[in-house]
């Protein structure tokens, strides 16, 4: 009895498994390489000419921006332009009251006359005692005593004119001109302020020309020269495309950025750009010819860390799926160049070849495929 019940058990186990491996093995076949075709997109490889390109973020700026202070601390009597005014070179733009100034000049004016009647009535003296000397009257001590006063009133005369010619000119600030012709971007002061020599009655700029300044990587400064084109785009005008050039490449580094300052220059036309709007400049350094061209859309990009003389580099790494016989064969991409938008591919793919640019984030090395719309392909 316990014999048959042995034989039982064992006949029981040996029957589990089979069922058990045949489980695994329909679900291999399921899953394998007989498995269901998965549907994909192509495209083919070609050739094309790729501009290379550097792209930066900025912000715009007049060409030439300057602020208009008042030298005399005093009331403002008249403002006399606005925001948004145009305002020629050397136009009156502003007055400043001039009461304290005005008594000075007289005062400056006062002493001048003093002076020169002073230094009217020694040189007559001074003449008269020459006379004397010359007829043996007056001694040599006493002629140059005389001719020593002459010259000190002489140079109180000179000073009293340098005060007066001072004063007149602090008269002259009053009145507060353009130091050039633009428009004006700012004003701060009401008319009966207190005018302040560290704040600035006005900012004018000058906006027939704008510049987008960028700060440059210390990788890519070595790309980058004067007179090199760049596309300026900006989120006001996003189908409007403005042409510019490399203007100024700074000649140092920022210690904490590692960054340089470059500024592109481009023509303003209806003043459509204004100063500070957001820009986005893309800078042509050159082009690679007849290289084979896949968008970025269609790459699978991973990142692997390398040894590289001993210490761990990050290395980025880029792949297709190539389509060949029905299947998915996974492609590493040797790169020339790569941007936002596409890859330049040195190594990895040839001309004609059919990648998959739509349904690689499903693939695996070997899936089976089948095109989209192209009848007869699915199982």
């Amino acid at each position: 009895m316990k014999l048959i019940k042995s034989r039982l058990v064992l006949h029981a186990a040996v029957l589990s498994l089979a069922v058990l491996l045949a489980a695994c093995s329909k679900s291999q076949n399921d899953t394998g390489d007989e498995g269901e075709k998965m549907p994909v997109e192509v495209a083919p490889a070609q050739r094309q000419t790729v501009t290379r390109s550097l792209a930066y973020d900025g912000d715009v700026e007049a060409e030439y921006e300057i602020q208009v202070f008042s030298k005399v601390p005093d009331r403002i009597e008249a403002l006399l332009v606005d925001v948004g005014d145009r305002v020629r070179q050397g136009a009156l733009i502003a007055r400043v009251r001039a009461t304290a100034i005005e008594q000075a000049v007289r005062q400056a004016e006062a002493a001048l006359i003093a002076a020169r009647s002073q230094e009217a009535n020694v040189h007559l003296e001074y003449e008269r005692s020459q006379r004397l000397f010359k007829e043996d009257a007056l001694s040599q001590q006493q002629l140059d005593a005389i001719r020593t006063q002459f010259e000190a009133v002489a140079a109180q005369r000179e000073q009293a004119e340098a005060m007066a010619k001072t004063a007149k000119s602090q008269l002259n600030d009053v009145e507060i001109t353009a130091p050039i012709a633009g428009i004006v971007a700012a004003r701060n002061y009401e008319e009966g302020d207190m005018a302040s020599p560290a704040r600035p009655l006005f900012t004018i700029v000058q906006m027939n020309r704008v510049k987008v300044a960028v700060d440059v990587a210390e990788s890519d400064i070595g790309s980058l020269k004067t007179g090199q084109v760049a596309e300026v785009r900006v989120r006001s005008y996003p189908e409007r495309m403005f042409k510019g050039t490399v203007a100024e490449i700074s000649p140092v580094l920022d210690r904490m950025t590692r960054m340089a300052r470059v500024e592109v220059v481009l023509d303003n036309p209806g003043y459509l750009l204004k100063p500070g709007m957001f820009a986005r400049v893309e800078v042509r350094i050159g082009s690679i010819e007849n290289s084979i061209v896949v968008p970025r859309h269609a790459v699978i990009e991973s990142t692997t860390l390398d040894q590289q003389n001993g210490k761990g580099v990050v290395v980025k790494n880029y792949y297709v799926y190539v389509v060949t016989g029905g299947r998915a064969e996974q492609r590493k991409l040797g790169v020339a160049y790569v941007n936002h938008e596409f890859i330049a591919v040195s190594s990895g793919l040839s001309d004609g070849e059919q990648y998959v640019t739509v349904g690689q984030n499903t693939l695996r090395d070997g899936a089976r495929v089948f095109v989209a719309g192209q009848e007869g392909s699915a199982r």
